[in-house]
């Protein structure tokens, strides 16, 4: 386990390098950063003037490692537009988007887990039938529209909860049902192939013949190992819960990461766009990281991979 772990965690440290690399680049990408910061207004010695004011007149790699260098001792520069430290907006913006995260991410493993056991449990049935309804609906929907058709519920018609904000914990129910069922269809369905594959092998067919109950069948043993790349599926759904939850920020207005990613780019608020994309980035890694750590704690020949 400490050999796997330490294979996980040097490639994990090398991706993140590489990753912060990729954003960093990524912004140049885009075009001339001096000319966007300038603005359509401006003239040449304008952009002139910025570009070595910011540095843009030096190599990329140098720039890079003076980026890098900075973001080691926890600072990603000042912002553009908000004219204060990107390390502090991201602490406040990212701890609302985490919390709204987490609490869909339960939202979908509440909904999904259970929906895949009866589906794989009872196959083809009606049951079944109407959960991969469910289950595609929610894939096809967008999440604006989703969005949009709560708020007119309950807000406009219903007037229980609030269209906006997270002042009560009211504000954070109708965000949570559009991510958490975003991310209930991929879940659901991996779940319900696990426990059919799971169900047909020998395995269960012995457990059976010793008499054991059914729901000890299925959540003992089928739902063990149909859990290994449900718990890898999680964490990029929570990853992308975080990345993703741009949209739907913006529509409840909710003061988060993505709101603020949204901002930022809106802006050409460089240093603030290159601090998310590392951030969002370095969210699946180490959720991914996490995922195959605790994998290989549930099934230990992983551990030889």
């Amino acid at each position: 386990m400490l050999h796997f772990a330490i294979r996980r965690i040097l490639m994990a440290c090398l991706l993140t390098l590489f990753v912060s690399f990729i954003a960093y680049a990524l912004i140049f990408a885009a075009g001339d950063p001096a000319a966007a910061l300038a603005g359509q207004a401006s003239t040449a010695a304008d952009a002139d003037r910025l570009r070595h004011l910011y540095g843009f007149d030096r190599p990329i790699i140098v720039q890079y490692l003076h980026w890098l260098s900075g973001v080691l001792r926890g600072d990603f520069g000042t912002s553009l537009y908000f004219g204060q430290p990107v390390a502090t907006l991201l602490i406040d913006r990212f701890a609302m988007t985490a919390r709204l995260g987490c609490f869909a991410l339960i939202l979908a493993l509440l909904i999904a887990v259970p929906l895949g056991v009866v589906s794989g449990r009872w196959p083809n049935s009606l049951v079944d039938r109407l959960a991969l309804l469910f289950a595609v609906v929610g894939q096809a929907m967008p999440s604006f529209w989703f969005a949009l058709l709560l708020i007119i519920l309950f807000s406009v018609k219903l007037s229980i909860l609030p269209a906006s904000g997270t002042a009560s914990w009211q504000g954070y129910i109708m965000p949570t049902m559009v991510l958490g069922y975003f991310a209930t269809p991929a879940i659901m369905r991996l779940t319900r192939s696990g426990m059919i594959s799971a169900l047909e092998a020998d395995y269960i067919r012995t457990a059976r013949a010793m008499g054991l109950s059914e729901t000890r069948v299925l959540f003992d043993y089928a739902l063990r190992n149909a859990a290994l790349p449900i718990i890898a599926l999680a964490s990029a759904q929570f990853g992308f819960m975080l990345a993703g939850s741009v949209v739907v920020e913006n529509v409840f207005a909710i003061h988060g990461a993505g709101s603020l990613a949204w901002e930022s780019i809106s802006r050409a608020d460089l240093p603030t766009v290159q601090a998310l994309v590392l951030c969002f980035s370095l969210f699946y890694v180490v959720l991914t990281l996490l995922a195959d750590m605790l994998n290989a704690m549930l099934d230990p020949r992983m551990r030889s991979k």
